[in-house]
């Protein structure tokens, strides 16, 4: 998947598994995206897999609820 579907994927799996809503959890990857976060899935699309979004999506939940 590309760099912007794995931002998709992870919010929307931020919302699905935590009961977001989409604006809550588009913040959270915001946020996330503006401290570099992803800056890794930038530079080397093969770690954009549904795997990882689902990492990152925990991740990003509990550093930026």
């Amino acid at each position: 998947m590309t760099y912007e579907e794995h931002l998709d994927e992870v919010t929307t799996l931020i919302t699905e598994k935590y009961g977001t809503s989409d604006e809550v959890a588009i913040g959270m990857v915001m946020r996330a995206q503006a401290d570099d976060f992803f800056s890794g899935h930038d530079d080397d699309p093969t770690i954009c897999t549904l795997e990882r979004a689902g990492r990152d999506a925990k991740a990003v939940f509990k550093k930026y609820k």
